[in-house]
Order: structure tokens, then sequence, then C-alpha cells
């Protein structure tokens, strides 16, 4: 290395200087509960839980896991859609390898912010027995339904 010589500037002026990168906008840090709200609103479509494969998420949007069994919480609060999301998870967990669940695209809610969409994204996220979940094909729901691949 001792023989090297640097090489001079292109006199044609083609490399041009990497652009100025600034960072993210300072703001007030959102409290736990819009935290969990806003979850789906800006972060990835999809979860893996730790230790699985990232693929999974293609597999589940591609449609390679045909979902046995639906859920359907249109219609119900936030509280009884978490507490029929887990009983239908526990019990399903058993029979079915990929489950769907219909939460809606929060059309009809105040604001038109879906409430029940991050509230089960929310819950899947924490449950044991969800590997994966991804949102459904637009045949099946699109954002409004979400896939969930579940532990044998």
């Amino acid at each position: 290395m001792a023989d090297v010589v640097p090489l001079s500037p292109d006199p044609r002026g083609r490399v041009r200087p990497a652009p100025q990168v600034a960072g993210p906008p300072a703001t007030a840090a959102p409290s736990p509960a819009t935290r969990v709200a806003d979850d789906d609103d800006v972060g990835p479509p999809g979860f893996v839980a730790p230790g699985v494969d990232r693929r999974e998420i293609r597999k589940l949007k591609r449609g390679d896991y045909a979902p046995g069994s639906r859920l359907d919480l249109h219609g119900q609060t936030a509280a009884e859609a978490v507490v029929s999301l887990t009983r239908f998870i526990d019990l399903e967990r058993r029979r079915h390898r990929c489950v769907c669940i219909v939460h809606g695209r929060g059309l009809h809610s105040a604001g038109n912010r879906p409430v029940l969409k991050a509230r089960a994204r929310a819950c899947l996220r924490q449950h044991r027995a969800v590997l994966a979940y991804a949102d459904a094909p637009p045949a099946d729901g699109g954002d409004g339904a979400v896939y969930v691949l579940l532990r044998k």
C-alpha cells in the first residue's frame, strides 16, 4: 500500500457530493395508548414473532396458507373484540394453522379511525400462539382483514 497514489478528480464533473441527510423532526413522544392505536398506520403491514422467518409474511400474503376459519369483529366494541379474538385464537390453534380475522377498515368509526384494527393487531402481537400476521388479499378483505399464522 506504500506505492498507492490517489486519483485526481474527474475533470468532467461526474462525481457528485453525497446529499445532506436531515434527521427526523423533533416531536413530543406519544403516550403509550396513542402508540398502540397508531402502530399499524405508520408501521409495517405485517408482524413476525421473534425467532420466526420473515418470509412467512410473504407466504401469508401470497395465500400459501389457506385460512381454515374466520372471525368477524364487526359491530363489537374494542373490549368485546379483544375477548372474542383471544378466545377464538385459543380455540382454533389446535385445529387450524392459519385463520382470517375480519376487523374492518374503520370507515364508520368516529373520525374514520380504525379502532378495531389497531386493537385486534395489538392483541395478536401479544398472543403467544401467533407466529405471524399479514393483511389479507383483496378478495378476503384487504386491509380490513388479517391472515394469522398460528403455532401448532
